[in-house]
């Protein structure tokens, strides 16, 4: 499997964060080993892995530079086909994740579903919470999802037909359109879609109306790559704001920011050994798009 990894950018709370998800979760959900990189631009960083029901995340302690915003949220689905506790979960999950956060749409009823909310965590990050019609075709418990909003509403099907060209691998799922316009979006606009990237599902939705947030670096996703080729391919194919190249870093050309990274740097940054990672990481600091070269010849000290 080659899936597509989130990765949460928090000022100091990234251990923290990463267990107070897998306690909210529970079941297939764990923190992952964290490692440390040291003298970096944001001082020493703590990188922390964590699975919630078997969807893989990336979260940094990296300072207070990103704030999370509801233009990139996590659809987590209860499907009672798959869970017969499902509608009891939507709700004991729903009281903790909203507990010290912002509702931006209350846990109810819908015309699209029996039980759906939308809420900011603690920590700024946003879920949606569904109760998923078990005559539907079956998704993964777990989707990213992409709200196009102000300039950019209306672009929600042009984004996922990109995305779609990007990656070979890839499929369209289901794409539902507003009819009519009504305050909630615009006659042709996406009311929802998803798609899926790899091995990793996406949801895509236009958002009606003027709103004071958009995408930005708070949430990311990682690409790894196996070869040089694959890294040269998606830098080409998704960069699209130069001044936001760097440490393997990009910005498309709807803001998604995305991380281009060679699967070997998982090795080399889990390693254990403290010299090693430290030059690899005084060496990627000085990239902008990664080369596994240079990479592997700072963790050889060569």
């Amino acid at each position: 499997m080659k899936n597509i990894i989130p990765h949460l950018w928090f000022d100091k709370e990234a251990k923290e964060a990463a267990e107070f998800y897998v306690s909210v979760f529970g079941g297939n959900s764990k923190v992952g080993t964290i490692s440390t990189l040291g003298d970096t631009p944001s001082g020493d960083t703590d990188i922390v892995p964590f699975t919630l029901w078997g969807f893989d995340f990336l979260s940094i302690s990296a300072g207070p530079y990103f704030k999370p915003t509801p233009a990139i949220s996590f659809m987590v689905n209860f499907d009672p086909s798959q869970d017969p506790d499902a509608a009891k979960k939507i709700d004991k999950i729903w009281a903790k994740l909203s507990e010290g956060g912002n509702v931006m749409m209350e846990l109810q009823e819908y015309p699209f579903s029996k039980r759906y909310g939308w809420c900011a965590d603690k920590y700024g990050f946003t879920w949606q919470l569904i109760l998923t019609d078990p005559k539907g075709e079956e998704r993964p418990r777990i989707i990213p999802s992409f709200l196009f909003i102000n300039e950019k509403c209306g672009k929600a099907e042009e984004a996922l037909n990109f995305y779609l060209s990007v990656f070979k691998e890839s499929k369209l799922g289901m794409i539902a359109k507003y009819e009519e316009t009504s305050p909630a979006g615009n006659k042709g606009n996406v009311m929802f879609a998803d798609f899926k990237l790899l091995d990793t599902w996406f949801a895509a939705m236009d958002g009606a109306g003027k709103h004071s947030f958009d995408f930005n670096e708070a949430v990311s996703f990682i690409v790894n790559c196996d070869t040089q080729e694959e890294i040269d391919y998606y830098w080409e194919k998704l960069s699209a704001v130069p001044e936001s190249e760097q440490c393997g870093w990009l910005k498309d050309k709807y803001g998604v920011s995305w991380q281009i990274v060679p699967t070997a740097m998982a090795t080399m940054m889990g390693s254990g050994d403290k010299e090693k990672i430290a030059r690899v990481t005084q060496a990627f600091l000085k990239m902008k798009k990664f080369d596994i070269a240079t990479l592997e010849k700072a963790f050889e000290g060569k």
